[in-house]
């Protein structure tokens, strides 16, 4: 384990004072030494996203994703069954895949020509007679399995810790907002295309943030768009909804419905045909109940896992808005460097022209090209630059928004709820738990 130098731990006192105090220090946006500390504490213990199975649907389907710097081939063997690799040759520690996605039934090492099946078995070995002489056991030599691979209705995380809780312990009462996305339909989701890729000079912790609590930002950092009558017209609609966070879990959600007077779809704008499975297929009355007046909801899984799920008019030309349905994972790269990882899904039995919809909605606002995503990342870098320096590092940053607030005893779901968006408790939740994982 990581020891502590007197200057990590002297951080780690203000860290925890800041938190306890709603005032955060801006260094922990850009801060090398807590960097490591997040490497080792944070995503060396978590259940990270790694892939939606609609990605690999076939016996030898494979996309490369990352924990850390740690690529994992996951892949659907031949068995029907999904499992994930380290892409790392035993031999001499080579990748043995060089493509970022495709289909292939064994892996072969480009060094030295070592094989493995899809399964991870190492089934071939050039001149292994001659250059062996038996005393290769190709049964002990096999690709090194993720330690900890679970799903979650069709969405797979990874742990890098054996003795990790189970998925299902780790998200605890979330589940409840992760089947708003995941049970809205009995066929389930699929997503559309591969994920889109690009890198961002700043925090992840910052970028979650934005989708964990701060509905506030709509405010500034998207006026265009209001102005536009791209978002809608009344300039607090992110404001009208229920901030809800899991305590001791760090993870949280905003459930945002149409603004007062506003004339918005009931559910998403879904069609009538995929409203009525919606109603069937959610396991709760009360799941239904939340779910038919919401226009917006994001949902955050601690450590660096969010969803977003929005209502937008796709183009000027089509006369309704549409739901459009994004994950995205903030893959920390190093302090004030991160890869945003984001994907585009719908339900696996949308018709095809709602599909097209979605996937234009997606690409306008939140793909890498999107309005949305263009603002935010400007702002968020700009802060990361701020946190490194050696004046504004010393700031401490005010995360006491709606401290006033009492919980809301009629909300249906599970969690502690808020019955105003414009709240930071989310994230005094968030930097509690993660503060909680540092100190352990």
């Amino acid at each position: 384990m990581l020891r502590l130098s007197d200057g990590v731990r002297a951080k780690l006192e203000e860290l925890a004072q800041g938190v306890e105090e709603g005032l955060l220090p801006a260094w922990i946006f850009n801060d090398p030494d807590l960097f490591e500390l997040e490497k080792e504490r944070i995503f060396s213990r978590s259940w990270v996203y790694l892939a939606h199975e609609s990605e690999i649907p076939k016996p030898g389907d494979y996309v490369l994703r990352y924990i850390l710097n740690n690529p994992y081939i996951v892949v659907r063997g031949e068995d029907g069954q999904v499992r994930a690799f380290l892409d790392m040759c035993r031999h001499r520690g080579m990748r043995v895949c060089r493509a970022e996605a495709g289909n292939a039934s064994h892996f072969r090492c480009p060094f030295h020509g070592w094989t493995y099946r899809n399964d991870g078995a190492l089934v071939g070995v050039p001149a292994e007679r001659e250059a062996f002489a038996g005393d290769l056991r190709k049964e002990e030599w096999g690709l090194v399995p993720l330690p900890r691979l679970e799903a979650f209705d069709g969405l797979l995380f990874g742990n890098l810790d054996p003795g990790a809780p189970s998925l299902e312990e780790w998200l605890g009462e979330i589940r409840w907002y992760l089947e708003l996305i995941t049970k809205r339909s009995p066929a389930g989701l699929e997503v559309l295309g591969p994920p889109q890729r690009w890198v961002v000079p700043t925090d992840w912790k910052l970028a979650l943030e934005t989708f964990i609590s701060d509905s506030y930002h709509t405010l500034m950092t998207h006026r265009s768009l209001i102005e536009l009558g791209i978002a809608p017209k009344d300039a607090k609609y992110a404001m009208y909804g229920e901030q809800i966070h899991v305590p001791g879990k760090g993870h949280g959600a905003m459930v945002v419905g149409a603004p007062p007077g506003a004339q918005l779809p009931p559910f998403w704008g879904y069609p009538e045909e995929m409203m009525e499975r919606a109603r069937a297929s959610y396991p709760t009355k009360e799941q239904w109940e939340v779910a038919k007046e919401t226009r917006i909801l994001l949902i955050t899984l601690f450590p660096n896992f969010s969803i977003h799920n929005p209502i937008r008019r796709p183009d000027h030309k089509y006369p309704r808005p549409v739901p459009m349905l994004t994950f995205r994972v903030w893959h920390p790269l190093g302090p004030g460097r991160i890869e945003i990882f984001s994907w585009g899904l719908v339900e696996k039995d949308a018709p095809e022209w709602f599909k097209e919809k979605a996937r234009h909605s997606y690409l306008r606002f939140f793909g890498s090209s999107g309005t949305f995503e263009q603002d935010d990342t400007e702002i968020w870098s700009h802060v990361a630059q701020n946190a490194a320096s050696t004046q504004g590092g010393r700031v401490r940053l005010y995360y006491r928004m709606g401290l006033h607030l009492a919980p809301d005893p009629n909300w249906p779901g599970p969690g502690v709820a808020y019955g105003l968006n414009f709240t930071d408790a989310n994230l005094r939740n968030f930097h509690r738990r993660y503060l909680e994982m540092l100190l352990a």
